[in-house]
């Protein structure tokens, strides 16, 4: 079968903004249904997958994702036409009577936001096809779900889905079999796990749905013990089976609040102080604020884990859904040694549904039982893309390498002589991180390092942190890694500890608490990345660089060889490697800010 999936609810933002006059950029900001993405399953082979940001440069896209269709579909060599399906991450057909009854606002919502088949004719309209009898609407989190289970490589595994909402449910355990998925508790949205670290984002200055991972590098900086309590005994109810709850939410009543979180950012001022003002300077406050709730959702989401643990007996762990992103939490869990493997999908947010609704209509479908790992699913561009691109940029000198090892001995030089690169090669990440396909590189000994690529390149707060790119040969040396785990860090979606001995040689890519959002390379997973590392390590001794995703402030990911050379050139990096093309700066004047 040939399925495409899509996520993302097209006229979601645009409803509040018409139904909702008065509220500030950051409350329309609020919304479900964000970072559409569409993916290919063609004969129970992932053919390719991306996010709809990275085709019309809005971050968090909501809209048919028209660009990102197209490409799977030209990718698999077929038209709209052929395909057997097309699989939608949501299914409110059977919530139709509940958000009818809420208000006429949500009524309204339901039928021109939620409806089947309502998305139904969106997509049918952007893909210019019929799609009687070819639609599918795929519970949002069994989306999540498959997403995650099927390329895990687990026969039977536990599935833990926690976002900020489905079509109702905030969080799912399941039991996952290639027959299909037990449901073993639902929670509803006042047991979001997603909202509230969301409305924690929206307290400390920052934009809800965007601002999370801000808050999880905010968090080391910060003393847990003064507010975990707080927060714990104020608005979390744990309770037995694994269940758990957070009053906070509930202190929404009105239609207003829902849309806003008012009312709980309200009930937070009154226990927690003012609220930060997204300009307003980041005190020790905010810092500890950001430590204690990191830490009470490390709390909640061992509690239902420990019990399904001992419930289900099962040693195998797959996790999707928005939460799946907070690498610290993964962290956590993954040295508390609760279960043997633990897989996350690396588009864990709502993009990553898009392949997941694709991923569940081929295994009810056509009886798909496994799928891919290879998180590289995106777009790559041809040597002619490239060329042009390259013959475009004035001041720089372009040199074509005609082995990898020429090409990675010199990029490794450019960055051991405290150049910043862009590094663009391949097919792009599906999902947040860069790995090595669209990354910014540079040199991880710099103590002034990441301040400079905070400040000059990337244009953000300077308190976030980037990663380090380690050999996978190498990480147990250089971090607090076991042998048997190095494998799992591949996606860099968990944080793991610099060890001791080995931290002061890596003060760009180790946070103030010593941790690291590693990200272990190997050759089978991207040998040039790893190629470019080695030589590196050869020069230097040092079997890691610093990477981070090649973009600046407010843009997604770059994903063609022109936005590449236009990144580089505003964001005054040093150096461009585009395929076999290496672009450096031979005048002052085209460094830009630099």
């Amino acid at each position: 079968m040939k399925i495409l999936g899509f996520s993302g609810l097209p006229r979601s933002r645009t409803y509040k903004r018409t139904n909702l006059a008065g509220l500030t950029e950051r409350e329309y900001a609020i919304f479900q249904g964000a970072d559409s993405a569409a993916a290919l399953v063609a004969d129970g082979r992932i053919v390719a997958a991306s996010a709809e940001e990275r085709f019309n440069g809005i971050k968090h896209s909501e809209v048919f994702p028209r660009g990102a269709a197209s490409f799977c579909l030209d990718a698999g060599g077929l038209k709209a036409e052929d395909l057997d399906l097309v699989a939608h991450s949501f299914a409110f057909g059977p919530e139709r009577s509940f958000y009818e009854g809420l208000s006429d606002y949500y009524r309204g919502m339901y039928d021109a936001v939620f409806a089947p088949e309502v998305n139904q004719r969106i997509a049918e309209e952007a893909l210019g096809t019929n799609l009687a009898g070819r639609f599918l609407p795929v519970p949002h989190h069994l989306a999540h779900a498959a997403s995650a289970y099927l390329p895990s490589g687990f026969d039977e595994s536990l599935v833990l889905v926690a976002d900020g909402l489905g079509e109702r449910n905030a969080t799912s355990i399941m039991i996952a079999r290639p027959g299909g998925y037990d449901v073993l508790e639902e929670l509803p949205a006042h047991g979001s796990l997603g909202l509230l670290y969301g409305l924690f984002t929206l307290y400390l200055g920052f934009w809800f749905g965007d601002g999370e991972y801000k808050v999880m590098g905010l968090a080391p900086y910060g003393d847990a013990t003064k507010y975990a309590d707080v927060i714990m005994d104020n608005w979390v109810v744990l309770e037995p089976g694994g269940r758990y709850s957070f009053p906070i939410l509930l202190e929404n009543p009105t239609e207003l609040d829902k849309e806003t979180y008012r009312g709980a950012l309200s009930a937070m001022e009154r226990l927690l102080g003012p609220i930060r003002g997204e300009d307003d300077p980041l005190e020790q406050r905010h810092m500890d604020i950001a430590a204690g709730v990191q830490a009470v959702v490390q709390t909640v989401q061992m509690h239902v884990l420990r019990h399904f643990r001992r419930e289900t007996g099962l040693r195998q762990l797959c996790i999707a859904g928005g939460v799946g992103l907070n690498c610290v939490a993964n962290g956590a869990l993954l040295r508390s040694k609760l279960f043997d493997d633990v897989y996350v999908q690396p588009a864990a947010g709502d993009d990553g549904a898009a392949l997941g609704a694709a991923l569940y209509a081929a295994q009810v479908r056509d009886g798909l039982a496994s799928a891919s790992r290879d998180p590289l699913l995106g777009p790559d561009s041809s040597e002619k893309e490239r060329r042009t691109a390259a013959a475009a940029v004035p001041g720089v000198d372009v040199r074509e390498f005609a082995s990898t090892d020429e090409l990675a001995g010199e990029v490794a030089a450019l960055i051991d002589g405290g150049a910043i690169v862009g590094w663009f090669q391949g097919r792009m990440e599906f999902g947040p991180r860069a790995l090595g396909s669209r990354s910014i590189l540079a040199d991880p000994r710099r103590p002034d390092m990441r301040d400079r690529i905070n400040a000059l390149v990337k244009k953000r707060e300077s308190f976030r942190p980037f990663a380090p790119a380690v050999l996978a040969e190498e990480t147990t040396e250089w971090f607090e890694v076991e042998q048997k785990d190095v494998h799992r860090f591949a996606d860099m979606l968990f944080v793991a500890y610099a060890r001791k001995a080995r931290a002061d040689q890596l003060p760009a890519t180790t946070h103030v608490d010593g941790s690291a959002r590693v990200q272990t390379v190997s050759p089978e997973s991207n040998p040039l990345f790893h190629q470019l590392i080695s030589a590196f390590h050869s020069r230097t001794g040092v079997p890691v660089l610093l990477n981070t995703s090649f973009n600046v402030r407010g843009q997604p990911i770059v994903r063609t060889a022109r936005e590449a050379v236009d990144t580089f050139l505003s964001a005054g990096l040093d150096a461009l490697v585009l395929g076999d093309l290496v672009l450096t700066r031979t005048d002052e004047e085209a460094r830009g800010d630099r």
